[in-house]
């Protein structure tokens, strides 16, 4: 069952909380926990909490806190993407909806509102969102005022919107439709959206669409003298109370509010007497206008009938009074009980809703975004936390990292080199690290020296290394490190800022060595795209791959693409697509595909294929139709490293992409090299996919 859903409508005033409180109702219905998130809110008054949040929260018993239910209001937002942090702002929602997401068995995510400061980017924000959590979308829209074919068209540009950033639409909903239109919007939609999306049209509700007398009373600032205990009477229409008493009464319906002067004792008294009698309608409340109050003998008079409807005072006059009313926007809060059970009814009695849980429960998101992937590889860090060494204890990128990473407490650190000139260092950079929170070991002085020199030598001694060389190579800050993850001393190695990918690896090639089941050392680099997240193998290690080796790279590939929660999907690149090519290179990746296919014939493999023809569907699906991979790759296998290098620093520097590695495969423990180019988040990405790799993967 998909985690959670998305509701976002395409406008303001759209009805969204019908949505909220009849999702939160169904969702209830089938399953035990039900969690409630809204990304962005309207900014609200210091002391005072969002009235809707309130609702969710107190009606339906949600076990979570005001601060928990939200990321940011609105003016922060703005304030952000002034300041050009759009990624913080992904990264804080992401990081607040984990959070909630971690404790319930579904949540239901509620958009903007399209109010105030900012609201024209709000419809951007929104699909980002949901893209980011990997969520599916409802979308509302408000039918009031619109003929069919603009409500249709609206409806259709939000679902395309969403489905072109990758966001499946589970439900399209036409809010506030008058209810002789119900059939014919419902039926426009069907014609215009794909036979997947659910449709629901829901009628407008005058219920829903007046405020209460205590929404009333709030925005003009009016006392309540009488009928408090009644404050959340529903207001119908409403009508002043300026002609004499037997020509006003006629004009009172249900529900009426009356508005008039507060020294028009007849209108007042009036108008109570016929809340009472059984000959007219039933009343909301009465406003008095112009800070005038009754005389104490009608106060006197009120107060000793039996029946008494909310009388509120305010101090401006009749007219501004009553064209402020007609501007009010009314909301849902907790005690307001009549609107929210009309809510769950209209949107149980109006929406397909075994239809969408049916949708929510077989619903598989496709894909992952960099923020999101970056997000789980952090939490998966943290939770088994390992120990990892840094050979280059005096590279200023090293030690920037090592801040960060001690920051997020994903890992424990141990630098490599003289302690002396590491803390200088630190000193001279002004970074702020606390020596107690890591380790600085000098090899040539460490208690273990001896002992790593000892076993490098057994384990080297049948390849001519005497006691003499071993002591000599275990100076080495790359054999020592290697030697700490050998011995268990140590979970894992990253190295390669300052030095080159050979000297890295070879001692793990040495006696680390590889796995059992495989013959080759290869890599992968995560490349995190704009709106997915892509393995590229090999791009740092082999030179020219057999077949055999291409088809072991593919395999090892596959299962880091699993191990990370990508579905993999394979492409073995060449400069030809299917049957058609011939020549060495093309038949050496025809031959590696056939191995794939013989020994993991569950894998989804295509090859030999293009690159075009292996991320875009149009252009896969007319060279390849019958590829379950053409057009959807999520791993590619370059055919060798002078293909594969290059493009990978293509992609990344013509598209902005974060490449996160390499990522050395087949080894017995984690041992990973950096570019000798790399920045501090490189550094910091590296050891935060090692720390998972040393967790058993």
């Amino acid at each position: 069952m998909s985690k959670a859903i998305y509701l976002a409508t395409t406008e303001p005033n759209s009805g969204k909380s019908i949505v909220s409180l009849g999702m939160m109702q169904l969702l209830l219905g089938k399953t035990a926990k039900v969690g409630y998130f809204r990304p962005i809110i309207d900014d609200f008054e210091k002391g005072k909490i969002d009235d809707h949040i309130d609702t969710v929260l107190k009606h339906f018993e949600v076990d979570q806190t005001f601060e928990d239910s939200y990321a940011y209001t609105r003016s922060q937002v703005v304030q952000l993407k002034n300041m050009d942090k759009d990624d913080e702002i992904i990264g804080n929602i992401i990081n607040k909806y984990k959070a909630i997401e971690d404790r319930f068995d579904i949540v239901v995510v509620e958009g903007t509102d399209f109010s105030g400061e900012g609201a024209i980017i709000e419809w951007d924000i929104n699909v980002l969102i949901a893209k980011n959590l990997g969520i599916p979308a409802i979308i509302i829209a408000n039918g009031m005022g619109k003929s069919l074919q603009e409500l249709v068209g609206n409806i259709y540009m939000a679902y395309d919107s969403f489905r072109e950033k990758g966001v499946e639409v589970l439900l399209t909903v036409a809010n506030k439709v008058q209810p002789g239109n119900l059939e014919q919007a419902v039926s426009g939609l069907k014609t215009k959206l794909p036979k997947k999306v659910l449709i629901a049209a829901i009628p407008v509700n005058p219920v829903l669409g007046n405020p209460t007398v205590k929404e009333i009373a709030q925005a003009l600032s009016a006392k309540v003298l009488f009928g408090e205990d009644f404050i959340n009477n529903q207001a119908g229409e409403f009508s002043v109370g300026a002609m004499q008493l037997r020509n006003y009464i006629t004009h009172l319906k249900k529900d009426s509010l009356v508005i008039t002067p507060g020294d028009r004792a007849d209108i007042i008294l009036g108008a109570l007497q016929a809340n009472i009698s059984s000959n007219y309608p039933n009343l909301s409340g009465i406003v008095l206008t112009g800070g005038l109050l009754p005389e104490d003998s009608i106060i006197k008079l009120i107060e000793g009938l039996s029946d008494i409807i909310p009388i509120i005072s305010v101090a401006d006059g009749t007219f501004s009074v009553t064209n402020r009313i007609g501007t009010i926007k009314p909301r849902i809060y907790p005690e307001n009980k009549e609107k929210i059970t009309t809510s769950i009814q209209e949107f149980e009695k109006y929406v397909p809703t075994n239809e969408l849980a049916e949708r929510l429960i077989t619903f598989n998101a496709e894909g992952i975004t960099p923020r999101m992937f970056q997000y789980n590889l952090l939490k998966r860090a943290k939770s088994a936390k390992k120990h990892i060494v840094l050979p280059e204890g005096n590279d200023e990128r090293i030690l920037k990292a090592t801040k960060k990473l001690l920051d997020t407490n994903a890992v424990t650190i141990t630098l490599l080199g003289n302690k002396e000139q590491i803390m200088a260092k630190i000193s001279e950079l002004d970074i702020d690290l606390d020596s107690s929170g890591f380790d600085i070991i000098d090899p040539t002085s460490s208690p273990n020296f001896m002992d790593y020199a000892t076993t490098l030598y057994e384990l080297r001694k049948e390849k001519n290394v005497n006691l003499a060389m071993a002591k000599d190579l275990m100076e080495d800050v790359s054999y020592f490190g290697t030697m700490m993850v050998y011995k268990g001393h140590a979970d894992g190695m990253v190295s390669g800022a300052a030095h080159t990918t050979q000297h890295t690896i070879r001692p793990a090639l040495q006696f680390i060595k590889t796995k059992p089941e495989v013959s080759i050392v290869s890599s992968v680099f995560f490349m995190c795209l704009p709106n997915r997240v892509t393995i590229f193998g090999d791009c740092a290690i082999n030179p020219n791959p057999t077949a055999e080796q291409l088809a072991e790279i593919a395999i090892s590939s596959a299962a880091t693409s699993q191990a990370f929660g990508i579905e993999p999907k394979i492409a073995m690149l060449s400069y030809s697509s299917g049957a058609s090519g011939v020549g060495e290179d093309v038949d050496r990746v025809r031959k590696a595909t056939e191995i794939i296919k013989r020994k993991r014939p569950g894998l989804k493999v295509e090859g030999p294929i293009q690159y075009d023809a292996a991320v875009d569907i149009n252009v896969g699906k007319s060279k390849l139709p019958d590829s379950e991979v053409a057009g959807q790759a999520s791993v590619f296998i370059f055919p060798d490293l002078n293909t594969g290098n290059n493009t990978y620093k293509a992609v990344q520097r013509e598209t902005g992409a974060l490449a996160i590695g390499p990522m050395l495969q087949g080894l017995n423990k984690p041992v990973n090299d950096l570019s000798r180019g790399c920045t501090v988040d490189d550094i910091y990405n590296t050891v935060v996919i090692t720390a998972i790799q040393a967790q058993g993967l």
